[in-house]
């Protein structure tokens, strides 16, 4: 079975949304077409996509399949129909967000618009797609002249191809170090309870041929101590005005082992996921999932029936703790309230 990496995990082709199934990975390689404003929210809801960038993007073309699906009504009814399918999709998660960020795009987009806005709304989506591509190309370079020669790096979750439009955010510095000769190799978190870290980062850099050592979330203090780790790369579903850090579970205990431990830790996001209307951390809403993602690993239970479970998704990790978050608009050392607002400001 073909396990390489395809060009994009979303791709929008004769209108159709065409998503990779990351549920799947890294043992199978299979695509979902999505046609309903349902499924899309399905495939966001359910993790076929993930990633606070792919969110966002794919989203975007949810709105486009609700256009074409009401466009043939009058526009006021078809802006009526779009508009609830619009308040469906921002439910999908409540975290990562790109997600609103990209709907209310989507949502100006179409009230400009005087006559038939599919047209325009598809373009809007795929320029959302494309801008998210090169602003990861651009926070690739950027982050990356922060690597001195020889580094060993570690990362946490997924931030690739796979959570964005294409290329990565944590992974697209990760990539462009290595493409300029500065990374010996990559310590990725397996990242309780999906693997993201195993099923998902190791296989992507294992296609590019970037040395990668898988290791076990626990494992990440002793491989902090026992290797010479320069840099901890991770990236975000959602920034606050003030620079905190709202990324996968176990993200903030990272930062607290690289500040005792005398490591860097860079934050990798697009601007879309800074959200100036979360003053601090404590705004972010951390989504909760099920049971069963901790008790069992796929069908096989690991856990005893009675043992309760508490599954936050997310954790929030203080801006004081990061060294430097990289944008598509630069880079923000120890960031603050007022460096972030002067990042929107240039």
């Amino acid at each position: 079975m073909d396990k390489s990496l395809p060009n994009r995990a979303i791709e929008w082709r004769d209108q159709q949304l065409i998503l990779l199934d990351q549920r799947l990975l890294p043992n199978t390689v299979e695509f979902l077409h999505i046609n309903s404003v349902a499924d899309t929210y399905d495939a966001i809801k359910n993790m076929v996509v993930r990633g606070a960038p792919a969110i966002g993007v794919t989203a975007a073309y949810g709105v486009v399949i609700s256009a074409l699906k009401h466009c043939q009504q009058d526009q006021h009814s078809a802006i009526q129909q779009i508009e609830i399918d619009i308040a469906k999709l921002s439910k999908a998660r409540p975290t990562a967000v790109n997600l609103v960020w990209a709907l209310q795009r989507m949502q100006n987009c179409m009230r400009n618009q005087n006559n038939d806005c599919l047209d325009a709304l598809e373009n809007e989506a795929i320029a959302i797609h494309e801008e998210d591509i090169a602003a990861n190309k651009a926070m690739g370079e950027l982050g990356a002249s922060y690597i001195d020669e020889q580094s060993t790096v570690m990362t946490h979750c997924n931030a690739g191809a796979l959570a964005t439009g294409g290329y990565g955010t944590a992974l697209g510095v990760i990539r462009s170090a290595f493409a300029h000769g500065k990374l010996q190799k990559v310590f990725a978190n397996e990242t309780r309870p999906w693997f993201q870290g195993s099923r998902l980062t190791a296989w992507e850099l294992e296609q590019e041929q970037i040395p990668v050592n898988l290791i076990c979330d626990s494992a990440a203090a002793s491989a902090l101590r026992a290797h010479h780790v320069d840099w901890i790369i991770v990236g975000a579903d959602r920034v606050a005005a003030n620079g905190d850090v709202a990324n996968k579970i176990g993200t903030y205990s990272l930062a607290v082992l690289a500040k005792h431990m005398g490591k860097k830790f860079m934050v990798v996001a697009p601007t879309s996921t800074i959200d100036l209307n979360s003053s601090h951390g404590d705004d972010i809403e951390i989504e909760q999932r099920g049971r069963q993602e901790v008790t069992h690993v796929g069908d096989k239970v690991m856990a005893t029936e009675g043992a309760n479970v508490w599954n936050p998704v997310f954790d929030v990790t203080p801006a004081e703790l990061v060294d430097v978050l990289i944008t598509e608009r630069g880079a923000v050392e120890n960031p603050s309230t007022s460096k972030i607002a002067h990042l929107f400001n240039k």
